[in-house]
């Protein structure tokens, strides 16, 4: 293999011209003053999905989509009369557009030279998907990592709220089951009626604190701890607690728990964590539809195996 010197004639700079362009790893594009493409590279080819000969002496504003493609005359004729440039000699992100009609983010530096005493000019396109899918997914993390903040500290301002709530409701059941022995042994119609208002509202207070103690459970941090369980009940818990709200939102929930389900040796938290991350991405699937439906079932797949499933009328992963 032979060497270049360190002087090229008017023929090496020809080939070499031809190897820059041929080579190089950024679209290369280079037009004349009516906006017509003379140069087309391999890199352009493939960032564009056009053949140079279907891009040659056509104009380059079949590259861009709308509205730049309809107004690159206009700028470029504006430029060439009055020499006032918005990209030329400065280079900005844009967008392109392909062959298929799809477009894509580009980072586009333009140049202006002569050939003779022609004006040309010439564009270097790099392609910045890669660079903006980077950018998306550190978006993504950063906003995953923020929510987790908030689901963090709503965590904790839950967990001081149940404590602090079921003093409260302990303090109100207990005065209400003291009215119920204040009444004694009366029969009469309206002490009758009394006593079955305050049993009643003894039962819905015991319900709220039963709830607060459910809800304080399932957001406490805590080891695993894995015991025998009733499946069917923690699904139950869980479907309570991750669809609050589902009827204002029109969903129409459908349970249906195989009854002959043994115990089963699981972590009931973590069940019902997952199970309510699963209902509530469920709801939200389906926000932009008309049915609105979530199936929640339990059965037993195999001996000694168990199959939750959670199914929604959302459109799924598109």
């Amino acid at each position: 293999m032979g060497e270049v010197s360190g002087t090229l004639t008017g023929g090496d700079y020809d080939i070499l011209f031809r190897t820059v362009i041929a080579t190089a790893v950024d679209g290369i594009v280079v037009i004349n003053a009516k906006g017509h493409a003379l140069l087309f590279n391999q890199a352009a080819e493939r960032l564009f999905g056009y053949p140079a000969e279907e891009v040659l002496g056509h104009n380059i504003s079949m590259l861009m989509p709308e509205p730049w493609g309809s107004q690159h005359d206009r700028y470029l004729d504006n430029y060439i009369q009055t020499g006032e440039a918005q990209i030329i000699g400065i280079g900005r992100e844009v967008q392109g557009r392909r062959k298929d009609g799809t477009t894509f983010p580009m980072y586009l530096s333009v140049g202006e030279g002569r050939l003779g005493d022609a004006r040309i000019f010439l564009g270097i396109v790099h392609d910045l998907t890669r660079h903006k899918g980077q950018e998306e997914k550190v978006r993504e993390l950063q906003n995953e990592l923020l929510h987790a903040l908030r689901l963090t500290a709503m965590g904790q301002f839950t967990s001081a709220l149940a404590h602090e709530l079921n003093q409260p409701l302990t303090a109100v059941m207990n005065y209400m089951n003291a009215a119920r022995r204040s009444l004694g042994a009366a029969e009469d119609p309206a002490t009758v009626r009394v006593r079955e208002l305050l049993e009643k509202a003894v039962d819905q207070t015991a319900r709220a604190g039963q709830i607060i103690r459910r809800l304080r459970g399932f957001i406490e941090k805590k080891e695993p701890n894995r015991s025998l369980e009733d499946l069917n009940a923690s699904v139950q818990e869980a479907v309570a607690l991750g669809l609050v709200g589902a009827a204002d939102r029109n969903v129409k929930v459908m349970v249906r728990l195989d009854p002959e389900l043994p115990m089963f040796l699981f972590d009931r938290i973590q069940i019902q964590q997952v199970m309510v991350n699963l209902l509530q991405n469920a709801a939200e699937a389906m926000e932009e539809m008309d049915r609105r439906e979530i199936t929640i079932a339990t059965t037993l797949s195999a001996p000694g195996a168990v199959e939750v499933i959670v199914a929604d009328t959302g459109r799924g992963i598109i």
